[in-house]
């Protein structure tokens, strides 16, 4: 008996997802793709809810009609709030 191979098609939907994040005014390096189990998975670290927002929108778009889920956090990038340490 033939098995299908399902892994291609979604090996060419996560590349291409890969490329349009790349082509499109966002460029956060934190973000992984991941072929996991049946699905997909998107996961990592961005620096503001609007590019979270922005990457699950173009997300949804390319992967539209496939499994996938998504573990998106956003990161602080903001300095720390105490004063420099005092040295005497």
């Amino acid at each position: 008996m033939m098995q299908l191979d399902h892994a291609g098609p979604l090996r060419y939907r996560i590349e291409h997802l890969r490329d349009r994040l790349a082509r499109e005014e966002i460029s956060e390096l934190g973000v992984r793709i991941e072929m996991r189990g049946s699905g997909i998975l998107l996961w990592g670290t961005v620096t503001t809810p609007a590019c979270r927002d922005a990457i699950l929108r173009i997300a949804a778009q390319e992967l539209a009609g496939l499994p996938w889920r998504q573990d998106l956090q956003v990161g602080g990038v903001q300095p720390p709030h105490h004063r420099p340490e005092e040295l005497s």
